[in-house]
C-alpha cells in the first residue's frame, strides 16, 4: 500500500514547467496543435491507476515560466498534498507537516510512486501539444485538433475541447495511457 506522500506525488506530473515551440513531425502538417503557453492556471479533477493502486482528486495548478504549484485536495475537498517546485528543486507537502523533496519530479514521483511520470510531456499534453524536441506522432480528431497523441512510450487520447480565457481551443477532458498506468483528467476552468 503507497503513502499518502507517494500516492499525492502523482500530482507531481502535472506540475513541471516549460514551455516552448514544437518540433517538427511527419504528422505536424494534419494536427493543429495549440500554441503552448507559458503562463497558466487550470483547475479540474484527476484519477490515476497503477496497476492496483488508485487515487482520485481535485486540482488547481498554477503555472509560470519554470515555477509551477499545484494543490490537491479529496471529493470532500479536504486539502490532500500540495506541490511546489522550480529549478532549484520540488517538495510535497501534506496537511500533517511532512514535507518530501527532490531535485525534478522525475526523480520525486518515481521515489513516491515506484515509477517516473512524464512531467515533462504532461507540461504541453495538458495544453494540448506536443512535449518540444522529443519525436511523436499524432492523429487528428474534430476540426483537426489533436485526438490522439504518442510521445515518450505514452499514449494520450483528447476527447474534449473547450476555449481557454483567450478563446485559444485547449484540452478538457484527456486520458494517458502507459504500460499499467492509466491517467484521466477533467480540466475545469483554464486561465
Amino acid at each position: 500500500m503507497r503513502s499518502s506522500c507517494g500516492v499525492a506525488a502523482i500530482a507531481g506530473l502535472l506540475a513541471l514547467a516549460g514551455c516552448a515551440s514544437m518540433p517538427a513531425s511527419r504528422d505536424a502538417t494534419t494536427v493543429k496543435f495549440a500554441e503552448p503557453r507559458n503562463v497558466y492556471e487550470i483547475a479540474g479533477r484527476l484519477s490515476a491507476r497503477h496497476d492496483a493502486d488508485a487515487f482520485a482528486a481535485g486540482f488547481r495548478w498554477r503555472h509560470a515560466g519554470d515555477r509551477d504549484e499545484l494543490d490537491l485536495a479529496s471529493p470532500l475537498g479536504q486539502t490532500v498534498a500540495r506541490l511546489i517546485g522550480d529549478a532549484g528543486g520540488v517538495e510535497l507537502q501534506t496537511p500533517d507537516g511532512k514535507v518530501q523533496t527532490a531535485n525534478d519530479w522525475t526523480t520525486l514521483t518515481s521515489r513516491g510512486l515506484g515509477w517516473a511520470l512524464p512531467v515533462a510531456g504532461l507540461a504541453y499534453w495538458i495544453q494540448g501539444a506536443p512535449r518540444k524536441d522529443s519525436p511523436f506522432t499524432a492523429e487528428a480528431g474534430d476540426d483537426g485538433a489533436p485526438g490522439v497523441l504518442r510521445q515518450d512510450g505514452w499514449t494520450i487520447v483528447y476527447q474534449a475541447f473547450a476555449k481557454d480565457a483567450s478563446g485559444a481551443p485547449r484540452p478538457a477532458r484527456m486520458t494517458l495511457d502507459y504500460p499499467g498506468v492509466e491517467l484521466r483528467l477533467v480540466i475545469d476552468t483554464w486561465q
